[in-house]
């Protein structure tokens, strides 16, 4: 297992323009994720982006107990088993508890790690892909430490993910600074630009209480800048009916819509240089 987690990481690495990781945000249904996949697979084969099908067994870290959470991990991982059988996808899930690093290795390719970095020794244990998402609270020097962390379990197959940063009490803002900075990882870099779109506990519900809010007219602009600026990969949570996505729907890009980005960014791909380092020279200048 352990050979196939570095052969896709190798490929994702050197993977032009970017690669991309999307699917809905959690599992519904074994129907709707599997019609799901076969619809981003088609776009993405059309396109020529490598895919990993991301969508999760559980929604753990909810505010309200009442919130749509998914199957559960058991059921969720045979769904997910599905999936990659029956459109020879790879995988990525998140984990919420070092317990879980092992099933979830089994199924997934890439274990997802959702800011909670106490389970990253336990996932890097499995020998699969780490993708470490950024703390909404951290700073970009965090994600160096985690990389190694994840190294010095013996697995060099990681990768590190910008998702926002917390701004005042309900709102996430994008930083592309860390775009840049988190190359210091020495690792491949992804940007959420679902996820650090979204506004926390923002919108207020009929009948009272919260759940989370979110500005999905902005995922084209922090698309576009994290293209531009060289990412390795992209993340996002695609859904086929965004208004009834019983969770995170706000910051859900629409299918119908999906092509059409990806388009875009692979445009913008074509001619930014955002992967190479400028090479600023502060000699004098004459005419």
């Amino acid at each position: 297992m352990a050979n196939s987690a570095s052969l896709l990481y190798d490929q994702l690495k050197v993977a032009e323009p970017f690669f991309l990781f999307a699917g809905p945000n959690v599992i519904e249904s074994e129907e709707h994720v599997l019609r799901m996949a076969k619809s981003i697979k088609e776009i993405s084969t059309t396109l020529g982006l490598p895919l990993v099908f991301k969508s999760s067994f559980d929604k753990a870290n909810r505010t309200s107990s009442k919130s749509f959470r998914g199957p559960g991990m058991p059921e969720g991982l045979k769904i997910l088993e599905k999936v990659k059988v029956a459109y020879d996808l790879p995988i990525v899930t998140d984990v919420h508890e070092s317990s879980q690093c092992e099933a979830v290795g089994k199924v997934a390719d890439v274990i997802q790690i959702p800011a909670f970095l106490y389970l990253l020794v336990a996932a890097a244990q499995t020998g699969k892909i780490i993708n470490i998402k950024k703390g909404q609270f951290c700073g970009h020097s965090v994600m160096r430490n985690s990389a190694e962390k994840v190294r010095l379990a013996g697995n060099p197959n990681v990768m590190v993910c910008e998702r926002g940063t917390m701004f005042g009490y309900n709102d996430l803002i994008v930083d592309p600074r860390n775009l840049e900075w988190m190359r210091e990882a020495d690792c491949p870099v992804v940007a959420d630009i679902t996820h650090s779109l979204q506004q926390p506990a923002g919108k207020k519900l009929d009948g009272g209480g919260v759940a989370s809010g979110g500005l999905r007219e902005l995922i084209p602009c922090v698309a576009r800048t994290a293209v531009a600026v060289g990412v390795n990969g992209i993340f996002m949570e695609v859904h086929d009916d965004p208004l009834n996505a019983p969770v995170d729907g706000p910051t859900q890009w629409p299918l119908r819509h999906l092509e059409e980005l990806l388009e875009e960014l692979i445009a913008i791909a074509s001619v930014t240089k955002g992967k190479q380092q400028f090479q600023i020279d502060l000699t004098p200048y004459r005419d």
